[in-house]
């Protein structure tokens, strides 16, 4: 009776969400939607901090549907002139910026029931669900995957740890609109389909493989 009353008062938003996680389908690489996704924020403080932009892009059957994709920007009620050295967000400018609420809402609704993909997935995850918390909702639900964890499958790479950089410069991907969200994102679905790719000339790939931390095949 108490969550019939809880799930009462959430958001309709949040509702239609929860709804599409409940969606049945056949999981497989080739028919998950992924979407990769990074975020810019004011610091790595997930209570003082804030995002500043969200930048997505989704991949499906193997490629990166550039029509399918996301990039927000949020107004700064907490401005750190020191970050924007990094992601050359200012606190005015020309930019469209939506409030907090409104941002996650539209990327929440972008999301649906896919496979979130980032590199550092948990730093990333942890911002948007320290957003939710302050619209006094739960975190977020669906699956996902870290690129940093999943090149550790490669053969002779599970005691290595890198940043985007060098993983780019490895996988040889132009690093184009480096520090943006929507720039980062793109860099990181090209590089989630070139280890994929790199894991397949290895061996056989399963679509639970991309979630467990051992080399153990699962089903499809």
């Amino acid at each position: 009776m108490f969550n019939f009353f809880k799930n009462k008062k959430l958001p309709v938003f949040w509702k239609e969400y929860l709804q599409t996680l409940k969606q049945k389908s056949t999981k497989t690489i080739y028919t998950t939607r992924f979407v990769v996704f990074d975020t810019e924020t004011t610091g790595l403080d997930f209570v003082n901090d804030r995002i500043l932009s969200i930048g997505a892009v989704a991949i499906f059957n193997n490629t990166i549907n550039v029509s399918d994709s996301f990039e927000i920007y949020l107004k700064q009620d907490e401005f750190k002139i020191e970050s924007v050295e990094i992601h050359g967000i200012l606190k005015e400018g020309l930019l469209e910026k939506l409030s907090e609420k409104d941002a996650i809402q539209q990327f929440v609704n972008y999301i649906g029931n896919a496979v979130l993909v980032a590199h550092h997935a948990a730093f990333d995850i942890e911002m948007v669900n320290a957003a939710l918390k302050r619209m006094n909702l739960p975190k977020l639900k669906n699956k996902s995957i870290d690129t940093g964890i999943l090149y550790k499958k490669l053969a002779g790479k599970k005691d290595n740890h890198f940043n985007l950089d060098v993983l780019s410069k490895e996988f040889n991907i132009p690093k184009h609109d480096r520090h943006t969200a929507a720039g980062d994102a793109y860099i990181t679905a090209l590089l989630f389909l070139k280890i994929i790719s790199k894991l397949k000339q290895e061996r056989t790939v399963y679509y639970s493989d991309l979630f467990r931390n051992s080399n153990n095949k699962g089903l499809i």
